[in-house]
């Protein structure tokens, strides 16, 4: 006898939906990756975003460099 469920909808599932928040996560793990970022070594909020600002352009580079 299979398993009775109780579920009365089916899943609302979306690949892009999930997609989204994982590229933003990974993002950010990557920026972290700074040690400047991730210490907060800037007393600054303008200095820190300054910094946040530089290192995803570099991250920006790096993935457009590798492209064909």
């Amino acid at each position: 006898m299979p398993p009775r469920s109780n579920r009365t909808d089916p899943i609302c599932f979306s690949p892009y939906l999930y997609r989204v928040p994982d590229l933003v996560e990974r993002f950010f793990n990557k920026i972290k990756q700074c040690r400047r970022v991730a210490t907060r070594y800037d007393k600054l909020a303008a200095n820190y975003l300054a910094f946040i600002q530089l290192a995803s352009i570099r991250l920006w580079l790096r993935v457009n460099e590798s492209t064909p």
